[in-house]
């Protein structure tokens, strides 16, 4: 690996640069209900072959106090510790096409730093397309179609997605910095949300996955496997069925999301969500205090907006 000159990341001096190359991007730490991305990055990662082509200092970039890595204690000594990673993956795709991965925990530190520093390796290594993805709450049933927010530097990037609200402030991340920055220089960047109902937003819930998956293959044209991630998706959508069925709480609130969902659909002859024919939208404030909300839960932390 060679250094830059801020050592802030090393690239492997033997990477080849990508021909209108894609770079895929998911960063542990900030909001991803249903555990969306996590499940979609592992997914890709463990059925892919994938070699690291660049790597960032976390000791720089990583509060470790704040996410502690694991070790392991074996009878009377430390025998292993899981040391963080944060790098840029060079993946093949199922029919051999090269494409980038950058994954890992997301940066505590000198975020203009690093976004700066991927959008600069990223571009030496051919990367014309930066897509990210993760999963979002909403009060939405699991039993109707997934919606997803598409968002990017171009309209093009978000055609086809229904807007939530027009504006919202929501906490910043620095996978969103990185789409912004890379805007500002004109080039190609996006990313997709996938809307997880809100009282599965805890679990893991491979549909999420499955929905972020499809949007990715659609935006990009890459050769992604599916199978064990729609199997496992099926697995959890029967054991929720079953869970459902045993509590007359749980049905309720579901048949509940259910009129609603098919209230709003009806009356806007698309697939959309959140609201009936008449009801009030949430406010662009509700939805911020809300996504907060699950970031504070996601980090166990306990001052939410309303303390």
């Amino acid at each position: 690996m060679v250094p830059d000159r801020g050592d802030l990341y090393q690239v492997d001096p033997g990477a080849a640069k990508l021909d209108r190359g894609i770079l895929l991007h998911y960063l542990d730490g900030f909001i991803d209900a249903g555990a969306a991305g996590r499940l979609l990055t592992a997914h890709l990662l463990g059925s892919l072959d994938h070699e690291a082509v660049v790597t960032f200092d976390v000791d720089r970039l990583i509060d470790y106090r704040s996410r502690r890595p694991p070790m392991t204690y074996d009878k009377d000594h430390w025998d292993s510790y899981d040391a963080p990673e944060l790098a840029i993956h060079r993946v093949r795709d199922g029919a051999g096409k090269p494409f980038l991965m950058l994954t890992g925990p997301e940066p505590d530190h000198e975020w203009e730093r690093f976004t700066s520093a991927v959008a600069t390796v990223s571009s030496r290594l051919g990367a014309e397309l930066v897509l990210g993805f993760h999963g979002i709450p909403m009060g939405v049933p699991h039993t109707r179609p997934l919606g997803v927010t598409a968002h990017g530097t171009t309209p093009e990037l978000a055609g086809g997605s229904r807007p939530i609200v027009d504006r919202l402030q929501v906490p910043g991340s620095a996978a969103s910095l990185l789409e912004l920055r890379l805007g500002e220089e004109n080039r190609a960047a996006g990313g997709f949300a996938v809307h997880v109902p809100h009282y599965l937003a805890q679990a893991a819930y491979p549909a999420a996955a499955v929905a972020l998956l499809e949007c990715v293959t659609r935006a990009t044209g890459l050769a992604l496997p599916d199978e064990a991630l729609r199997d496992a998706a099926q697995r959890t959508d029967e054991e929720i069925g079953r869970q459902v069925e045993g509590s007359d709480e749980v049905s309720e609130l579901v048949q509940a999301l259910e009129r609603q969902y098919d209230a709003f659909v009806d009356a806007s002859a698309a697939e959309g969500l959140l609201a009936e024919p008449g009801a009030e939208m949430p406010t662009a404030e509700e939805l911020g205090a809300q996504f907060e909300r699950f970031l504070a839960e996601q980090q166990g932390r306990t001052d939410t907006p309303d303390s």
